[in-house]
């Protein structure tokens, strides 16, 4: 069961897209009048010139779809919207390796890019650890590996052109291809674009030759995390940090190259990635829900205790060769370490990827929330503190992978970060029903407010719940530039909706009963949570200024 096709059509006409997920942060459905699946740069820009021509308003979606934020759906209206897929303008590799270099149709999936380069003995430096992308969507959103060395973790720093599909006037077909090369300003709006100049086409990244790297996980404690976060960064140059609260553990990924006649053939086959038996994602999240609905937060610290267990013994998932880890240090070849994916290529019918929608197995939110270097060790404090109170309230995303912390070099993008700052990014239980609470949800609640409120961190443009948008545009100075850049390419908003427009300038919806419980608004009265079930709008406990939806025999309770 390799993931289905993001777009779904009726014969009675009508399209609905989804994301991986099943599910947009609203719950609602993308509904949209059409689909094409343009196979080449030309077929493209007939596309967007048809839309044009007839005032559609137009999204771009690839084959993988695991944007969170609803940035691909066109309208609320689909009458006159199109949907344009990338999926099948995929056919272009052209790779310079005088140059180091390669060229590649937006459409072409991460993990086809890398293996070609690879054959040229070339290696691609940047990636994210999920491969399940395409070029062109790997740098529209800000997707990052870690790493502050050279260019930096993030893939959209390695871009050094891109193509383009842009409006244009009737006398020049309605729409045109433009070529931004490396010296172009407009790169540094393109490179980061969220879609809303254009559909990109190609896109040319920078080569490095060949390389391997050498990978040690050092599980030990949490002690000194604040402390040592820094230094780690700069002593290697992919490492990163997962850190368990709960389990007072941080397991250090010391990540750096190697020489090429290094003895490994090691693979990057991460456990949350892999394919995985349908039976094990529904049970898991069969128990999920019985914890939950028992409001049983010792089962979840047992859960969490085992699956950290799990991955201590398994390294990760990473192995020597292609079956199994023997031990540390785990080398490879870039090509074969940098991402993973297992579960997209299924050929079984009872495996999967464990949050396919359509086996019930694992449903989460995903919270990633990108730091200026300055400020996280505070944040690690505070958040700390919180866990120091009662410290298996924290069991539930440690279950799931703890807080991974890695690292983005300072960036000339426009929506890229403008310092060197930390990506914290962690997965949680999302509930089935919209109206169900979440055991300690006010915990979760609390950190992501802290994050981006106390500290003013940003969020991942393809993560998120709708709150960590809040006042967005004012964390990024070159804000105006990327706005006068999307008027320039798009001057009528063919390529904007509510729903891009909601993530791009942060705004805040009118709230309603229960918005709180899925981060649709944070709560000011007691109806945004679940009085009914005993959910009040409560002060943070360390973060006092923020205000989550806590349990409470009564709203009179004491929020200690």
């Amino acid at each position: 069961m390799p993931p289905p096709p993001p777009v779904q059509c009726n014969q009675t006409g009508g399209c609905i897209l989804k994301n991986a997920y099943g599910a947009w942060g609203d719950r609602k459905d993308c509904h949209v009048s059409n689909v094409t699946y343009p196979t080449t740069e030309e077929e493209l820009r007939l596309a967007v010139a048809h839309a044009h021509k007839n005032k559609l308003k137009v999204k771009t979606v690839s084959k993988f779809s695991h944007t969170i934020p609803k940035l691909a759906c066109p309208c609320s209206q689909s009458q006159s919207t199109l949907l344009i897929s990338t999926a099948k303008l995929d056919s272009n590799i052209d790779i310079d390796v005088a140059n180091l270099a390669v060229t590649a149709d937006a459409g072409v999936p991460l993990r086809q890019l890398i293996d070609r380069v690879e054959e040229e003995n070339l290696s691609i430096v940047a990636a994210p650890y999920w491969e399940g992308v395409s070029v062109g969507g790997v740098i529209s959103t800000g997707a990052h590996g870690s790493s502050w060395w050279g260019k930096g973790g993030a893939v959209y720093d390695h871009v050094i052109g891109l193509s383009l599909v842009v409006p244009a006037k009737e006398s020049e077909g309605y729409a045109k291809i433009i070529r931004i090369e490396a010296n172009d300003p407009l790169l540094d709006a393109a490179k980061v674009s969220l879609g809303l100049l254009g559909v990109i086409s190609k896109v040319k990244l920078s080569l490095e030759p060949g390389f391997k790297r050498g990978i040690t996980f050092n599980f030990t404690d949490d002690a000194h995390i604040e402390d040592i976060f820094m230094d780690h960064a700069k002593k290697h140059e992919f490492g990163d940090i997962t850190w368990y609260p709960s389990r007072r553990t941080a397991v250090y990924r010391y990540d750096d190259r190697v020489t090429l006649n290094t003895r490994g053939d090691g693979v990057n086959d991460f456990i949350g990635f892999q394919d995985t038996s349908i039976l094990i994602s529904k049970s898991t999240r069969a128990a999920e829900k019985a914890l939950e609905t028992a409001k049983n937060g010792n089962g979840k610290c047992t859960l969490a205790a085992t699956v950290l267990g799990f991955k201590k013994l398994i390294a990760n998932g990473f192995k020597n060769n292609a079956l199994i880890f023997t031990g540390y240090p785990i080398v490879g070849r870039q090509g074969k370490l940098q991402t993973s994916g297992a579960c997209l290529y299924s050929r079984r019918v009872d495996t999967s990827c464990a949050w396919d929608p359509r086996i019930n197995g694992l449903f989460f939110y995903e919270t990633t929330a990108i730091f200026p270097a300055n400020k996280f060790k505070d944040f690690i404090r505070d958040v700390k503190k919180l866990r120091d109170l009662k410290p298996e309230n924290f069991c539930g995303v440690d279950s799931y992978n703890g807080f991974l912390i890695r690292f983005i070099k300072a960036s000339s993008a426009y929506l890229g970060q403008s310092e060197d700052s930390i990506v914290v990014d962690y997965n949680y239980y999302r509930a089935d029903d919209a109206s169900t609470p979440r055991l300690n949800q006010d915990v979760w609640e609390e950190v992501e407010q802290m994050a981006f409120f106390k500290y003013g961190a940003r969020p991942h443009w393809a993560k998120n719940r709708k709150l960590a948008f809040l006042n967005v545009q004012q964390k990024y100075a070159n804000f105006s530039r990327f706005l006068a850049a999307k008027n320039q390419m798009d001057p009528q908003n063919m390529f904007s909706s509510e729903w891009s427009d909601e993530i791009l300038f942060g705004t805040e919806a009118a709230k309603f009963d229960g918005c709180a419980l899925e981060g649709q608004c944070i709560c000011s009265e007691d109806r945004h949570c679940s009085p009914s079930k005993g959910y009040f709008c409560k002060p943070g406990l360390v973060y006092t200024e923020a205000r989550v939806c806590r349990f409470s025999q009564s709203p009179m309770t004491s929020i200690v």
